[in-house]
């Protein structure tokens, strides 16, 4: 039986994994009562995890344009999700177009898809009772999409899936233990974490198969599209038309948090987990990891 680096067959952790979404899954139209109207005066991010925290643009907001702006920024955020889960789906059933479909793995694949189809709902969801608009993708991330839902594979497939899941992991564990937050971005949140924790477990457990199957060339070019997808995904969270929301310039807004230490200090911590992961299958070198660099996810 063919089997992981960590030693598990790959059927028995696809087996469990199944045996898991049928005991925890969520219907977000059931479980989330949409009607609810917001908490007043409640911040929809913890501040110290807002791009623009700790900036002078920061200082000189009120407190009622500071949460709006953690509002149009959780608005982005989601927006993003949908759009990465929507290559994430399509690489999945690409996959599973040549699949045993009789295989645990395979089933899994598809029980993942189905968890994903939930999770752009209760985000577009989610969008709408803000009242922010959806942040779309720039043209050429759009671009950058289209292509790797249609041709990644191996590595970069997995590794890609894993840089967006467990970057917005972090930040949603923060919030749903925040009581202080938002009830509804809590509790999406916590059908979100809860969840993507399979993803992550299954998307591990591939990457280490594919890393251990795929020689030098293979991962070179792995490394630099990994590179890629994790600046396109950092770049994607706060969309700069965010900051008009709260009467900022977007262009003035987006390079303030570029610059701003508490934003790349928040971004590479909601980075470590993955960002060591990877590094230690070999995936954070070369050409790709100076985009990690410039998307801010890694220090040297």
């Amino acid at each position: 039986m063919e089997r992981t680096t960590a030693g598990f067959p790959r059927e028995a952790v696809a087996d469990r994994l199944l045996t898991a979404s049928v005991r925890t899954s969520y219907d977000p139209m059931v479980d989330i009562d949409w009607s609810a109207p917001p908490a007043p005066g409640a911040y929809w991010l913890p501040p110290e995890r807002s791009s623009l925290y700790g900036t002078p643009l920061w200082d000189a907001m009120t407190e009622e344009q500071r949460i709006e702006l953690t509002k149009h920024e959780v608005a982005s955020a989601a927006s993003a999700g949908i759009w990465f889960e929507t290559i994430l789906m399509q690489m999945l059933i690409r996959q599973y177009y040549d699949a045993d479909p009789t295989s645990r793995h395979a089933q899994y694949a598809l029980t993942e898809v189905a968890d994903e189809c939930r999770h752009s709902i209760m985000f577009g969801r989610l969008i709408e009772a803000t009242g922010a608009p959806v942040y779309r993708a720039e043209p050429v991330d759009h671009l950058l999409g289209r292509w790797l839902k249609a041709t990644a594979t191996g590595p970069q497939m997995y590794a890609a899936i894993l840089i967006a899941e467990e970057i917005l992991d972090a930040f949603q564990r923060e919030i749903m233990a925040d009581e202080s937050l938002q009830p509804l971005i809590r509790m999406v949140s916590r059908i979100h974490v809860v969840e993507e924790a399979r993803h992550v477990r299954f998307a591990r457990d591939e990457l280490a198969r594919q890393v251990e199957a795929s020689g030098p060339v293979a991962l070179a070019y792995a490394r630099l599209v990994i590179g890629r997808a994790a600046y396109s995904i950092t770049r994607r969270l706060v969309h700069p038309r965010a900051y008009a929301a709260v009467g900022i310039d977007p262009a003035a807004g987006h390079a303030a948090a570029r610059a701003n230490p508490y934003w790349r200090a928040t971004l590479r911590w909601s980075a470590q987990r993955i960002a060591d992961h990877l590094t230690e299958l070999g995936l954070v070198a070369g050409p790709g990891r100076l985009l990690w660099r410039r998307a801010g996810l890694i220090e040297g």
